[in-house]
């Protein structure tokens, strides 16, 4: 483990360094904390900026591991949980309750009630350096940014001017209802002929993961819309009316009517309404906080786990026309009965060489996608890849939060 007083030290020298002082940093930054080692890491692509001790939640108050963002800053915050103890410097991580805050008391060990404690003057410092949106892993064990090459990985949009609406039928987020074709916001190019367009927009965030039941009753809802048979909000929930709508269509194919989805009547269906089954993955994305669409992509090898992977694209002229992408590993182990529904009987080894790299290898992503967000990619954008969706903590006003499981369980 590494000791508390070469984090301080390792701060201190960082801050008084002209270079990688927190004045100085260079590009989008990611905070990396380690719950085993109490300490939290700042980068810039995979340089470190600043080292810090923490304190982060005792037993019974542990604090979440996975993906987070910041979602909001306040410099002078109480708790609403505590009895309004104070929590200066706040950085929030999760609507629940979750945040980066400074605090008097940061023993080397868990001592909180789920937040992240820093100490009072790194927290006064890294709450000037950063801003809403800049990431923030939460791991057990100790994690470090590496950079990481890929065919599948996306790179800027050259400077050629691109249509502002994609003609593939990309789908609405999940908050959005309806199945109709969604306009894209494109970045507009820049830069000389034959180079890539520098963006200045709002960074996108990116989360590759599976489909599910939920998908497949979308295509099946948006089918019966198509012909006519009112199967309500297309949200992928079977309610009332998308049963009465499925017994409508029965009962005019000359079917038993049920209302029973089978996979036989799906594939009649969607076969009547002219349209194909989903594919097994998906891509969303979002910016500023708010779902833009997501479009469907291909898993080979579905049975083995994609596992838990988070990646950051850095792009300026020091990393030339393409830039790069750094990325980490995060150890998530699912649920038995999670692994079950997702046909999954090959765990994800958080440890493996090039685990990102075969993971990606495994997707196939249609031209017109890759496209169409390769014309939203910013500095500062990024990727998630998870075998299941992000969970309740991903809403109204959070990027992906992705929360991860780092011991086993049934």
């Amino acid at each position: 483990m590494v000791s508390r007083f070469a984090l301080t030290a390792s701060f201190v020298a960082l801050l008084l360094s002209p270079a990688t002082g927190f004045a100085g940093s260079r590009g989008p930054l990611q905070i990396i904390v380690s719950k085993d080692q109490q300490s939290l890491v700042v980068y810039d692509g995979d340089a470190v900026i600043a080292t810090s001790p923490v304190s982060t939640g005792k037993a019974g108050h542990a604090t979440p591991t996975g993906i987070f963002s910041i979602l909001e800053k306040r410099r002078h915050h109480k708790s609403n949980i505590y009895s309004n103890a104070p929590m200066p410097f706040m950085q929030r991580l999760t609507w629940s309750g979750i945040a980066l805050h400074g605090s008097n008391h940061v023993p080397d060990y868990p001592a909180s009630h789920g937040c992240v404690r820093l100490p009072s003057a790194f927290a006064a410092s890294l709450y000037k350096m950063t801003e809403r949106g800049v990431h923030v892993l939460i791991s057990d064990r100790q994690i470090t940014p590496a950079e990481v090459k890929s065919a599948l990985l996306f790179r800027p949009a050259p400077s050629e001017i691109l249509p502002p609406l994609s003609d593939v039928p990309l789908r609405p987020a999940i908050s959005q209802a309806g199945d109709t074709p969604v306009e894209v916001a494109m970045t507009e190019p820049a830069g000389g002929a034959g180079g890539a367009a520098k963006s200045t927009a709002e960074p996108i965030r990116i989360l590759i993961t599976r489909s599910d039941a939920r998908d497949a009753m979308r295509e099946v809802q948006a089918s019966l819309e198509f012909l006519g048979y009112a199967p309500g909000t297309i949200d992928g929930h079977p309610g009332p009316a998308t049963i009465a709508a499925l017994r409508a269509f029965q009962a005019s194919e000359g079917l038993e009517s049920d209302g029973k989805l089978t996979p036989e009547l799906t594939d009649r269906l969607l076969r009547k309404a002219g349209r194909t089954p989903p594919q097994n993955g998906k891509i969303l994305v979002r910016q500023g906080f708010k779902p833009l669409f997501e479009a469907g992509l291909t898993i080979d090898k579905p049975e083995e786990a994609l596992g838990t992977h988070f990646l950051q694209f850095r792009h300026n002229e020091e990393e030339g026309a393409e830039g790069k992408w750094f990325g980490v590993s995060l150890e998530n182990h699912l649920p038995a009965s999670t692994k079950k529904r997702l046909g999954i009987s090959t765990d994800a080894d958080p440890f493996a060489y090039n685990g990102i790299q075969r993971t990606l290898a495994r997707m196939t992503i249609s031209d017109d996608v890759r496209r169409r967000v390769e014309g939203l990619l910013a500095e500062g954008s990024s990727l998630s890849i998870a075998d299941t969706e992000s969970g309740l903590e991903t809403g109204e006003g959070t990027d992906f939060i992705t929360i991860t499981r780092t011991r086993p369980r049934d």
